[in-house]
């Protein structure tokens, strides 16, 4: 991906069958107050650029302490829970469900019902002309109401 920087693979751990531990670390996260990214993204950079194996619970659940300035010990115990497992297994099967094959996927839905899945797509212009695609959509049946009313419901 043209990336300016040497990412780490000292992460991955062979035969591991899933990353549960960063995924619970940033949405436990949540829990705390946290309200963007950054979490998830002290969880990536430590793993893809420094290679810290953040699948063991213990490594994630501590710089994902550090990065939310909570308690490490707290911030385990809740990324252990049964409700945060099951919110980000929720997730991941609501990514799967899309049978996308590609990171990173985008996702974009109008009111109006539009929907554009963008699933590999690393620039920007694909997603600018659909966003502006669906801006005019959604204009046009703003217009469209304005002197006809509203479209049937389905």
């Amino acid at each position: 991906m043209r990336s300016p920087f040497m990412l780490s693979s000292a992460w991955f751990e062979p035969g591991r069958p899933e990353y549960l531990a960063p995924n619970c670390v940033a949405e436990a996260a949540k829990d705390f107050g946290i309200t963007d990214d950054h979490v998830r993204l002290a969880l990536a950079y430590a793993g893809l650029r420094e290679g810290k194996k953040f699948g063991e619970w213990e490594i994630a659940a501590q710089i994902g302490a550090d990065a939310a300035k909570i308690d490490k010990k707290e911030l385990l115990e809740r990324a252990r829970s049964p409700v945060v497992e099951t919110r980000v297994r929720a997730d991941t099967a609501d990514f799967h469900s899309m049978q996308v094959t590609q990171r990173p996927t985008f996702v974009i839905d109008t009111e109006i019902g539009d929907r554009a899945v963008f699933s590999g797509f690393a620039r920007v212009a694909p997603l600018v002309a659909a966003v502006d695609a669906m801006l005019d959509d959604a204009e046009a049946y703003t217009a469209f109401a304005a002197h006809f009313g509203a479209p049937p419901k389905t």
